[in-house]
C-alpha cells in the first residue's frame, strides 16, 4: 500500500471534549469516597476481605443449598472445610519452616565463603570493585595543597572523638512488638471470618437491602450489576487458584530435582505470593534464592533458581493466563497495574491484595451506571472506540500507518465489502458531518479524503492478489467469495454508470462499489465529481447503459442524490436508477417518501444491499441482450457481501 504510506502528514487535529460522565457531582463523589476509604481503611477492610471470601465461598454454598441442605448448615460445613484446608496448608509451611531453621546452623560455612566473596575487603569482590574506583578517581581528581589550620599557640587541633550510641531495645520490647502485631493479624482475622459467615447467611437479605438502596425503580440495572461483578470476582479469584496451582506445584518439582531444601514450602510460598499482582512472584523467588547461596558453594544452583522461576513466569504470564482468564476479570493490564498501585497507595499490603478484585467490582459499576461510566472507559478491556471511530481518528491524526494496519487487521477476519460498509465509509460520514459544522478545516478534510482514496485504490490491489492467488484452486477470497477459475473467461456483464452526486466523499464510495462490482464481471464506470450536473446527464446518454447508480454520503447527500435524481428522471425517464445513500441516518420509509420517482427496492444504504440488487438488473439485462453472457448465480449474490 505504498500510495496511501507515502501520502504527507499534516498537523493534528484537536483533541476531544471530557467525556460526559464526568460532571462535577461526580468528581466529588469520587474524592469524597476515596477519603472516606482511606481515613476509615481500619473498618474498611476487614468488610472488603470478608467480601472477598464470600464472593469466593458463595459458590459452594449455593451448590449446596441445591443438594437441599439448609442455609446455615450450608455456610458451616464451607467454612469448616475452608478453616481445614487454611489449617492444613498453614500446618505444613510451618513444618517446612521449622525443618528449615534445623538446618540453616549447617549451611554457616558455604553462607560465610559466599559473604567473603562479595564482601568489601581487599580479597573480596566488591573489595577489588572498590579498590579500583577509588584508584581511578584519584587519578581523575586534580591535587590542591592543603594547609593544616593552627591554633593560636601555633599547634594543629586535635579531632574531637564523636561516639554514637543506639537506644537500648530490650527482648522485652521486641517480644511485645511482635505479640502486639500477631494480636492485631489474629482479631483483624477473627472479625474477617464473622463477617464470611454472617455475609454467607444473610447474603439474600444484603442483596435486597442493596437493590432497595439504590432504588427498586432500577432493578434490572442492579440486578445485572450485582450478577456482573459477582460472577466475575468468582470466576477470577477461582481461576487465580487454578493458574497459582499450575504455578506453584511446578516450582516444586523443579526446586526439588535442582537440591533446595524444603521444596514443599518454596511451592507453597509460590502460589500463594502469585495473589499480589506483578511483584508477588519475585518475591517468592528470591527466598529460595538466598537458600540456593546458602546450599550451593558455586553458582549453579541460585542460577537454575533464577532460571526456574523466570521461565514459570513467562509460561505462566503469557500461555496459561490468557487461556484459562479469557475475559474473566475484563480489565486491562495496565489497569491492573495502576489499580496495584491505587490499593497499595490507599490500604497499604492488604490493598495491594484485594486490588484485582477491587478493580473488577468498579468496573462493573462503570458498566451499568451511566455517571460512573468513565471507570469502564478508563479500566474495562472492551473497546471504547468503534471500528470507524478509530480509523478516523488515525486520519484526523494524519497517522497513515496505523490506519492502514487497522483496516488490514479488520480483513483478516472480516470481508472487503463489511471494510467499506463498517469502517471507510462511516469514517467519510464522520469526516463529512465535521467539515459541515466547521470542525474540520478544508484543506484537512481534502487532505483525508485523498488519503482514503489512496487506501482504497491500494486495498483493491491487496485483494486482487489474493484473489489471483487462490483463483487456480477455487478456493474462497478475503472477501468470502468463491473464486473460480472459469471467471476470467466470462464476458463482462452490462455495464453500469455510477455518478456522485456532489463531492469526493460520493465519489469515493463508488469507487469501492466499482471495485466490487468488478470482481463479479460488471463494467463500471464512473463520472468524476467535478462533472457539472448537465455533463452527468450528456454522459448517461452518450454511453450504453440501462442503468444508473447514484451515490450520496450522509449527511448531505440525501438532498443532492434528490436533486440530481429528479433531474435525469425527467430527462432520460427509460434508464434504471439505483441510488446508494451510504450511512444514512433516516428512517427507510421517511427516505423513500423523498424518492418517489425511483423504485423502493432501488434505494439502498450499504455497498452490501447495492450489490444485492445491482446484479440482478445488470444479469437479467445481459440475459436479454446476449444469450450467451452469464447471469449471477444465486450464490454469488449470496457471497456478495
Amino acid at each position: 500500500m505504498t500510495k496511501f504510506r507515502e501520502s504527507i502528514a499534516q498537523p493534528a487535529a484537536t483533541p476531544n471534549r471530557f467525556p460526559s460522565q464526568l460532571r462535577s457531582p461526580t468528581v466529588l463523589v469520587v474524592v469524597a469516597v476515596v477519603a472516606a476509604l482511606y481515613f476509615a481503611r481500619e473498618v474498611f477492610i476487614p468488610v472488603a476481605l470478608a467480601l472477598l471470601f464470600t464472593f469466593l465461598l458463595a459458590p459452594l454454598v449455593i451448590r449446596l443449598r441445591h443438594w437441599h441442605i439448609g442455609r446455615v448448615p450450608s455456610v458451616l460445613i464451607v467454612v469448616l472445610l475452608a478453616f481445614m484446608i487454611v489449617g492444613t496448608v498453614g500446618g505444613l509451611m510451618v513444618s517446612q519452616m521449622v525443618d528449615l531453621a534445623n538446618k540453616l546452623p549447617g549451611y554457616q560455612e558455604n553462607i560465610h565463603k559466599k559473604v567473603q566473596s562479595l564482601g568489601s575487603g581487599d580479597g573480596g569482590m566488591l573489595g577489588r570493585f572498590n579498590k579500583t574506583f577509588a584508584a581511578l578517581q584519584k587519578e581523575l581528581t586534580p591535587q590542591t595543597p592543603t594547609v593544616p589550620t593552627q591554633s593560636s599557640q601555633g599547634e594543629t587541633p586535635k579531632p574531637m572523638p564523636v561516639e554514637i550510641h543506639g537506644a537500648s531495645f530490650t527482648p522485652a520490647q521486641a517480644i511485645r512488638t511482635v505479640l502486639g502485631s500477631l494480636f492485631s493479624i489474629l482479631v483483624m482475622g477473627f472479625v474477617v471470618v464473622v463477617f464470611v459467615i454472617f455475609m454467607l447467611i444473610e447474603r439474600e437479605d444484603l442483596r435486597d437491602r442493596l437493590i432497595r438502596l439504590i432504588g427498586t425503580g432500577k432493578l434490572n440495572m442492579t440486578t445485572q450489576l450485582l450478577d456482573d461483578a459477582g460472577h466475575r470476582v468468582s470466576r477470577y479469584l477461582l481461576m487465580q487458584l487454578i493458574v497459582n496451582a499450575c504455578y506453584g506445584i511446578p516450582i516444586g518439582v523443579g526446586l526439588y530435582f535442582i537440591g533446595i531444601p524444603n521444596p514443599l514450602l518454596w511451592g507453597l510460598l509460590a502460589a500463594l505470593s502469585r495473589y499480589i499482582p506483578y511483584a508477588g512472584a519475585w518475591i517468592a523467588a528470591s527466598m529460595p534464592f538466598a537458600l540456593a547461596l546458602a546450599v550451593d558453594p558455586g553458582w549453579t544452583k541460585p542460577l537454575l533458581t533464577l532460571g526456574l522461576f523466570a521461565a514459570m513466569e513467562i509460561i505462566v504470564a503469557n500461555v496459561i493466563e490468557p487461556w484459562v482468564y479469557g475475559t474473566s476479570t475484563g480489565i486491562t493490564p495496565l489497569a491492573i497495574l495502576a489499580a496495584a498501585v491505587f490499593w497499595t497507595w490507599l490500604w497499604g499490603p492488604v490493598g495491594l491484595l484485594l486490588s484485582t478484585p477491587l478493580t473488577v467490582c468498579l468496573v462493573s459499576i462503570g458498566r451499568y451506571i451511566p455517571n460512573f461510566g468513565f471507570l469502564n472507559i478508563i479500566l474495562g478491556d472492551e473497546p471504547v472506540l468503534s471500528p470507524e471511530a478509530r480509523f478516523y481518528q488515525r486520519m484526523l491524526a494524519t497517522d497513515q500507518e496505523e490506519a492502514t494496519e487497522i483496516a488490514e487487521e479488520f480483513l483478516k477476519e472480516k470481508s472487503l465489502v463489511e471494510l467499506y460498509d463498517v469502517m471507510i465509509i462511516p469514517a467519510l460520514s464522520l469526516a463529512e458531518q465535521d467539515r459541515q459544522r466547521g470542525a474540520l478545516e478544508e484543506a484537512k478534510h481534502r487532505l483525508i479524503l485523498q488519503n482514503i482514496h489512496f487506501l482504497v485504490d491500494d486495498l483493491a490491489d491487496y485483494n486482487e492478489e489474493v484473489k489471483n492467488r487462490l483463483s487456480r484452486t477455487g478456493l474462497e477470497d478475503s472477501s468470502g467469495e468463491v473464486v473460480s477459475s472459469t471467471h476470467a473467461l466470462k464476458e463482462p456483464l452490462h455495464p453500469v454508470l455510477c455518478i456522485p452526486a456532489r463531492n469526493e466523499a460520493d465519489e469515493i464510495a463508488l469507487i469501492m462499489l466499482s471495485q466490487l462490482l468488478a470482481r463479479k464481471g460488471v463494467a463500471v464506470k464512473t463520472i468524476s465529481a467535478a462533472a457539472l450536473t448537465n455533463e452527468k446527464a450528456d454522459s448517461i446518454k452518450n454511453e450504453n447503459v440501462d442503468l444508473v447508480c447514484i451515490s450520496g454520503v450522509y449527511p448531505c447527500g440525501l438532498l443532492h442524490a434528490r436533486h440530481l435524481c429528479k433531474r435525469l428522471a425527467s430527462e432520460l425517464s427509460e434508464i434504471n436508477i439505483v441510488v446508494g445513500l451510504w450511512n444514512e441516518k433516516q428512517d427507510l420509509k421517511e427516505v423513500q417518501s423523498r424518492f418517489p420517482m425511483v423504485p423502493p427496492d432501488n434505494l439502498v444504504t450499504s455497498l452490501k444491499q447495492a450489490m444485492e440488487r445491482i446484479l440482478p438488473i445488470v444479469s437479467a439485462g445481459n440475459n436479454n441482450g446476449n444469450q450467451s453472457a452469464p447471469i449471477a448465480m444465486p450464490q454469488e449474490l449470496e457471497h456478495a457481501k
